[in-house]
């Protein structure tokens, strides 16, 4: 089973990183958590053992878990799950930015590969 837990639902994916993920086997969407800015490290700590329990009730074997987003928490939540042997993945992007004339910045990412924590 592959566990995306990332704010990027895996039907918006491209078919390269969709047909990656399927190597690991079923992928399953898992809402990353809101992250608050005014959160305490209790309050992070907190949602880490709640997602570490959801996560450890869907696991079958070889399990592994896309985990992307907010820095404190998926530090906390990689180091959790790594702890209780579940493989944790990110994902690399080539990133190509394009400047507009008037100034906005567009970029568009490209998937390459998950690689472990």
């Amino acid at each position: 089973m592959f566990i995306n837990l990332t704010n990027h639902p895996s039907e918006r994916w491209s078919k390269e990183q969709l047909n990656a993920a399927r190597q690991y086997g079923v992928v399953v969407d898992m809402p990353f958590p809101i992250i608050e800015p005014t959160f305490t490290k209790d309050d992070i700590m907190f949602l880490v053992k709640e997602c570490t329990e959801k996560i450890s009730g869907l696991m079958e074997c070889n399990t592994v878990v896309h985990v992307m987003g907010e820095m404190t928490f998926t530090y906390n939540l990689v180091n959790a799950l790594k702890d209780a042997g579940i493989t944790c993945l990110a994902s690399t992007t080539e990133r190509n930015t394009i400047i507009t004339p008037d100034g906005k910045k567009i970029s568009e990412f490209k998937f390459v590969q998950f690689r472990e924590y």
